[in-house]
């Protein structure tokens, strides 16, 4: 009788190689059985055996061997191997802790840009009022110059365009201001980091605002950069984000990387949106969030979340309790510290762990849009003055004909 282990063996190879036991029936005495060619398979059963058998099937055979495979194993079913560890309400990163610069730039440089072919965004021509006209000018600019105003004129052209990009998609703002400034009351989050990191309060240089006026002049007149297609997205070399693996990588310019849309959703076709000509940034871009989309939640469902949200702003104390006092929080030692609440519309401080800007902070932003002042020079910084090139040297003097020869004249 058979042992069990052998038996395990026998009952693995029936279930996983079923037809190879008839061929091994040929080596043992007629009438000896199905049984003992089994055992005799079995006993070859080791890694390496399985690997030689395993290796005349082909795929779908081998497929569906190891799905009925009777032995404890973690089936992947054409997922992602460690899919099932995976933690949603947690960011992936690669390790205990996040990169820093250098081991931020060998990662990035390591992965290489997708092998698909980059589709050129469509030309965009800017149309509307010359007050219109002028904003998204100047948001532009202020993009193109924060972003990437010392980095080489590739990696400038590619932020421009990406900032057309994402006004013509149909995720983002519709003007040129609501790109730029979506998110910007956000302490973290905001989608062009110098519109809430005070960068915007620093003392600029004019020769290289100048450049990235440039620059955005002829993007809004249509100059299409095709080296990034159709980018909604960038980082720096230095850090390695989260979202990075969630994109497709189409490639690094100066000291950006840059991504778009998986599928459909960063293709061409996909990119339908019409600028609206109007440049005012507004309390709900501030804050990142879509208009359209509060308007059209269902009221039972807005009112719910507009109490979470009233709940959690009191308890980061920026809106009041609900009896009146201010908000408070205990530390982990036991003392509280009270918070005095944010100025602003107490009831919708905070949407979705947002919050909301005050009206004083949107009409200092649209003034500033408006009024479009003179940037503030910095008189440390002196213009590269370049030196006409010298003239050219006179040519030399045509030389004189010769009188002909006495034999010619003779001929």
């Amino acid at each position: 009788m058979l042992d069990r282990n052998t038996a395990l063996k026998a009952a693995v190879a029936l279930v996983a190689f079923g037809g190879l036991s008839a061929c091994a029936t040929g080596r043992l005495p007629a009438g000896a059985g199905r049984t003992k060619a089994v055992a005799v398979l079995a006993g070859n059963l080791s890694d390496a055996g399985l690997a030689r058998y395993a290796a005349d099937m082909d795929p779908a055979m081998l497929a569906m061997a190891r799905r009925h495979d009777p032995r404890p194993h973690q089936d992947y079913w054409g997922r992602v191997r460690g899919w099932e560890r995976l933690d949603l309400r947690r960011i992936p990163r690669l390790g205990d802790r996040e990169p820093d610069f250098e081991e931020a730039r060998v990662i990035n440089a390591y992965k290489a840009a997708a092998p698909l072919a980059i589709e050129a965004a469509r030309p965009f021509v800017i149309s509307g009022p010359a007050a219109e006209r002028d904003k998204a000018l100047h948001c532009l600019t202020q993009a193109v110059y924060f972003e990437a105003g010392f980095e080489p004129l590739a990696g400038q052209q590619a932020v421009a365009q990406t900032v057309l990009n994402r006004m013509r998609h149909p995720g983002y703002p519709k003007s040129i201001c609501g790109v730029v400034y979506e998110g910007a009351a956000r302490g973290t989050g905001c989608q062009f980091s110098f519109t809430c990191d005070g960068s915007l309060q620093r003392t600029i240089s004019p020769t290289v605002w100048d450049n990235a006026q440039i620059i955005a002049k002829r993007a809004l007149a249509g100059f299409v950069m095709k080296d990034v297609g159709t980018a909604t997205h960038y980082h720096a070399n230095y850090v390695y984000p989260y979202w990075a693996p969630t994109l497709v990588k189409l490639k690094t310019l100066g000291a950006h990387v840059f991504y778009r849309w998986t599928g459909p959703s960063g293709q061409v076709a996909a990119f339908r949106g019409r600028y609206s000509a109007h440049e005012d940034v507004s309390a709900e871009i501030m804050m990142g969030a879509d208009p359209r989309t509060l308007e059209a939640a269902p009221a039972d469902i807005l009112a719910q979340t507009q109490a979470e949200t009233l709940a959690a702003a009191q308890i980061m104390g920026v809106a009041p309790a609900p009896t009146g006092e201010a908000a408070k929080i205990v530390g982990p030692d036991g003392v509280v510290e009270i918070l005095a609440p944010i100025a602003g519309d107490p009831a919708g401080a905070m949407r979705g762990g947002r919050r909301l800007p005050t009206p004083e902070e949107i009409e200092r932003i649209n003034k500033t849009l408006g009024a479009l002042e003179a940037p503030v020079v910095d008189t440390t910084v002196k213009p590269v003055e370049v030196a006409p090139p010298p003239a050219p040297p006179p040519p030399p003097p045509k030389p004189k004909p010769r009188p002909p020869s006495l034999v010619n004249r003779l001929n």
